[in-house]
């Protein structure tokens, strides 16, 4: 761990810690289906909470900015940092997913005194458990969702509002209304950068959301993020078949974003990985080890990627090229269009392959030595940006 610290803290042009997330306001226990320990951080790590959700989150659980000694979701009195970036919603432009044994196959919650099966978390295989023939399932119980788009919204009208919600009054009333709350608090708080809700796929919900958001204001004091949002994945271990192209549209319509808004200081991506699923998911949702993938991770070694002439360090070439690319992505005035990226670093978790930079030993293993020159690579180049996280 010390060289993982070591190798990626002088990435952070900011505050020169490790950048550290959770989908939560402060880190918790860890994941409970591979009894992982406490979320324990040093003060070499700076934590950046996200309101997972689009309600108004309890100002109680928005810790003060720049901070530390503030007390985590279990309780403990943390060292790190409290970082002065607070991310937006998790994934609203995609219906998504119930993680689990029904991942790819429950698309939706199941309605007050609908029969539908519960979703587990844990204990079966992913994508192994069925939904109900509506395709609903019990998400709550014992699982949970991939993101806030598969839930309905109260007040909102539609069973999924929140995918289209840019064409339904009501739901930007509610959402943009629930915003400028959260912004309130955020600020009162301490924080200097928002970003706009975290996209899967669709960079126009984030232009949308930013159109709405900045009409008439260009600071955050009044909602305007000065920062977008979005996650990467690529498919079946082969990113030259459109991931790539995938990548560089998403960084192309971060740039176009940012001359149209030039307060923006470029895109968080803080989910960037593999999907274990076959070509033609383009809503990021899919059944893993699917019988039409060429790699499906539990016939690969370690459920991780295969040396292929594409990919000749497996994840690791991966790694390297997008990074690349994103050093690339530059605005007309030189801005760079990413300021934050990171590595998805779960096994097999959210229908992934396995993407863990350290071996079970606890060793860092080759795909973490890569991660942290690539990283350092990219960082290099941004000297000039302070908001480099």
């Amino acid at each position: 761990m010390q060289t993982v610290i070591d190798g990626l803290k002088g990435t952070n042009k900011q505050d020169g810690k490790v950048n550290y997330w959770n989908w939560n306001f402060a880190p918790q226990d860890g994941g409970i289906c591979t009894n992982k320990s406490h979320q324990y951080l040093t003060k070499d790590f700076v934590f950046m909470p996200e309101n997972w959700g689009v309600g108004v989150p309890k100002d109680e659980y928005v810790r003060p900015a720049g901070t530390v000694g503030w007390i985590d979701s279990t309780g403990v009195k943390s060292p790190a940092l409290m970082s002065n970036v607070f991310l937006g919603a998790n994934e609203p432009d995609i219906i998504g997913s119930c993680m689990g044994d029904m991942m790819g196959k429950c698309l939706g919650p199941s309605a007050p005194g609908e029969a539908a099966p519960v979703a587990h978390l844990c204990g079966g295989a992913q994508g192994s458990g069925s939904p109900n023939p509506q395709g609903h399932c019990d998400c709550w119980s014992d699982s949970h969702s991939t993101g806030v788009g598969f839930w309905p919204v109260q007040g909102v009208d539609g069973y999924q509002p929140l995918p289209t919600c840019w064409n339904n009054p009501k739901c930007v009333d509610s959402i943009m209304g629930s915003w400028k709350q959260t912004s309130s608090i955020a600020v009162a708080k301490g924080y200097k950068y928002l970003s706009a809700p975290l996209v899967a796929v669709n960079m126009n919900w984030t232009k949308s959301f930013m159109e709405h958001a900045c009409n008439g204001c260009s600071e955050i004091s009044c909602g305007c993020p000065n920062l977008i949002g979005w996650h990467f994945y690529a498919n079946d271990c082969q990113p030259d078949k459109g991931g790539y192209a995938d990548f560089q549209r998403k960084l192309d319509a971060t740039v176009e974003l940012m001359e149209q808004f030039p307060h923006l200081l470029g895109a968080v991506v803080n989910e960037v990985g593999m999907l274990n699923c076959a070509m033609d998911t383009p809503d990021a949702i899919c059944v893993p080890n699917g019988p039409d993938q060429k790699y499906p991770a539990l016939q690969q070694p370690n459920h991780a990627c295969p040396v292929t002439p594409f990919l000749p360090k497996g994840l690791g070439s991966f790694i390297e090229e997008l990074l690349s690319m994103a050093g690339k992505s530059k605005t007309k005035d030189g801005r760079r269009g990413v300021v934050l990226f990171t590595w998805f670093n779960e096994d097999m978790s959210g229908g992934t392959y396995n993407l863990r930079i350290f071996d079970d030993d606890g060793s860092l293993n080759e795909v973490g030595k890569t991660y942290i020159s690539a990283c350092q690579a990219w960082a290099s180049g941004a000297q000039e940006q302070k908001i480099v996280v």
